[in-house]
């Protein structure tokens, strides 16, 4: 089994949406189930099928999270340091062609977000960047089409 990398605040998050699915959204269901059950016939209970579908999505989600925490290596990202970029590690960057700023955290492929400004270990921006330092420039090939960057800085936050 291998590892998954992933940060103190990920695998919180992962923890407490485990905990969501098993305290309450489970009863929520099962409530749901039984509603649906006292209504008779379930060949033709679209509620039933419905809750059911419900508690089987719920089930297979909770069986992967606590898969994932299970195989949880957690790397307290304050506690690293350098210059060259690794897992964790905040990256400035700017774009070369249009000079546009952007910074990404280097993540977990299971608490990755590219909206709040975090990308995954095995996404294309963070495999280019891995091992490279402040003032490198780097290709990466996006799904739409080749993109340089300058690394402007590298913080462990």
């Amino acid at each position: 089994m291998d590892k998954i990398p992933m940060t103190p605040k990920g695998h919180k998050a992962l923890e407490e949406e485990l905990r969501f699915r098993q305290q309450e959204e489970r009863p929520r269901i099962i409530a749901a189930i039984s509603e649906a059950r006292s209504h008779g016939d379930l060949s033709e209970n679209a509620e039933y099928h419905a809750a059911k579908e419900q508690q089987s999505l719920n089930e297979g989600r909770i069986a992967e999270l606590e898969d994932k925490l299970s195989r949880a290596e957690i790397i307290d990202v304050s506690k690293l340091s350098g210059s060259t970029i690794k897992f964790g590690a905040t990256v400035k960057l700017i774009d070369e062609d249009t000079d546009e700023e952007k910074t990404y955290q280097i993540v977990g492929d299971a608490e990755a977000d590219v909206k709040s400004g975090k990308v995954s270990i095995s996404s294309p921006i963070a495999r280019a960047l891995i091992g490279k330092k402040t003032g490198d420039s780097v290709e990466v090939n996006t799904p739409g089409g080749g993109k340089s960057y300058e690394i402007v800085d590298v913080a462990f936050v």
